[in-house]
């Protein structure tokens, strides 16, 4: 279908439902509000804008009243409806309905948070409004996500800069645009901002998404291992969460090890998993370890995870530094047969007498 045109352009679909959506609280509340601005059009928020469920109790009844009501003095309404996962299954149905007749002069905005969005609102919304995700994606998605963040800053960063910068700040890019504004209030809007420049202004390491450590793991560096563990622990990750992390990935191989599967699509039916990619690497670690080295891994796992629970005296930094090198060697000599067990550690980890 050619979409409708005038004056030679092609013109946007006007949308009066949005739902903002997405995993890090940061970044859902900066696409909110960068989509306010938009909405109020140049006009005073105070005037045109109307907040639910920030900081009070979620009152269906009052959105929609604000929903069916025609604005007065202005050409507009924006009704903003905070934490919308707290709406029940009732609050979503009757917004869902209203949704179906809504105000031309009234826009409703859905932010995520609270909970889960019902599934009936986001269905509604999604076939009648626009659905702004302000996740940044996983892997080249993130990369991508961060070099149009980049691109639209008000410094630029130059290539060694914006490595150090995503590197350093992992999962924590809530604070990237609090950053970019230090720089452009310290240097100047336009100013090229190098590895030295930044550096004063990074402050603590963000934390690194899970699969880091995995792939470091896989890999068989130890280095890279300790280092995403230390990034995980650093940002509150809790040390049974970062166990867990690591049983899911070896506890996939194992469930692959000998199974009749050989693609990626077969991998993640046998898994329950929703991406066939995690799935096929899965099934091709499960066959570069082999049964024996990653029951070991699964031996040492369950171990550790007694111990950060107390099981010894030891603390549970120190049990997880052990497990993760462990590991990595673990895969890192997986061509050579099984790693002996040498001196007076345990395969269980050390010991300390109760």
């Amino acid at each position: 279908m050619t979409p409708a045109r005038s004056a030679g352009r092609a013109q946007a679909p006007v949308h009066l439902v949005h739902l903002v959506r997405g995993d890090d609280p940061a970044l859902v509340a900066q696409a909110a509000r960068v989509l306010l601005e938009r909405l109020a059009g140049g006009v005073d928020p105070s005037l045109v804008v109307e907040e639910h469920g920030a900081a009070d109790d979620l009152d269906v009844a009052a959105v929609v009243d604000a929903c069916t009501t025609p604005p007065f003095l202005v050409d507009r309404r924006v009704v903003v409806v905070r934490d919308a996962g707290r709406l029940s299954a009732n609050d979503a149905a009757r917004l869902a309905e209203m949704l179906e007749h809504p105000l031309p002069s009234v826009h409703l905005v859905l932010v995520s948070g609270g909970g889960t969005v019902p599934a009936a609102l986001v269905k509604a919304a999604t076939a009648v409004g626009e659905v702004v995700d302000a996740g940044a994606g996983r892997g080249r998605e993130r990369g991508r996500w961060m070099a149009e963040q980049l691109r639209h800053a008000p410094v630029k960063l130059d290539a060694a800069a914006a490595r150090r910068l995503e590197g350093h700040l992992g999962e924590d890019l809530g604070r990237l645009e609090g950053l970019l504004e230090s720089l452009a209030a310290a240097y100047g809007e336009g100013a090229t901002v190098t590895v030295a420049a930044l550096e004063p202004f990074l402050g603590e390491a963000g934390a690194v998404p899970p699969w880091e450590l995995t792939d470091a793991i896989d890999a068989g560096d130890v280095t890279g291992a300790l280092r995403a563990l230390h990034r995980l622990l650093g940002a509150g990750r809790a040390a049974p969460v970062v166990v867990a992390t690591v049983h899911s990935h070896f506890s996939n191989m194992l469930r692959l090890d000998g199974a009749d599967v050989v693609s990626g699509d077969d991998a993640a039916t046998l898994l329950g998993a929703r991406s066939p990619f995690v799935a096929k690497k899965a099934l091709d670690r499960s066959r570069q370890l082999g049964s024996e080295r990653i029951g070991q891994a699964v031996t040492l796992i369950a171990d550790a995870d007694l111990d950060v629970k107390g099981q010894t005296a030891l603390p549970a930094e120190l049990v997880l530094e052990v497990l993760v090198a462990r590991l990595a060697r673990l895969t890192r000599a997986r061509s050579a047969g099984p790693p002996p067990v040498r001196g007076g550690i345990s395969s269980r980890g050390p010991r300390v007498r109760r």
